[in-house]
């Protein structure tokens, strides 16, 4: 039987797993300043500020199944990575974010049991970096 998501049950998956990041963020301090922003070359599923550090957050959601070793957030790979941190530097460019503001690219990994709900949330701080 096949266990992935058709593409109605994956947007559900989807919104359901930014749905629980943003209240996860919110309760450890964060500020939303926008969700899904959108350009014809990436998206963004979540910006935020604490501490004076903008946020880019990249949202990977999954069901959760007893015999999957799959994580989601290993779908974040260097091509997910670049388009990444070329959006972001479009949304500071487009929204005059000062030069001097530090910022940084999270993945957060959810996990959705049956009923949609998260059965757990990673968040990986500046998982996404340029490599020098």
């Amino acid at each position: 039987m096949d266990e992935s998501p058709s593409g109605s049950d994956a947007k559900g998956i989807g919104v359901a797993g930014e749905e629980a990041v943003a209240s996860f963020i919110a309760q450890r301090g964060h500020t939303i300043i926008c969700r899904n922003y959108r350009k014809k070359f990436g998206e963004i599923d979540i910006v935020s500020t604490s501490d004076g550090v903008m946020h880019f957050i990249e949202v990977k959601t999954s069901k959760f199944f007893h015999d999957s070793g799959f994580l989601p957030e290993v779908r974040v790979d260097s091509r997910k990575a670049r388009k990444l941190r070329n959006i972001c530097r479009f949304y500071l460019s487009e929204n005059k974010v000062q030069d001097n503001t530090p910022w940084q690219i999270d993945v957060a990994s959810v996990m959705l049991d049956d009923s949609m709900a998260p059965k757990g949330i990673e968040l990986f701080e500046n998982a996404v970096f340029d490599r020098i």
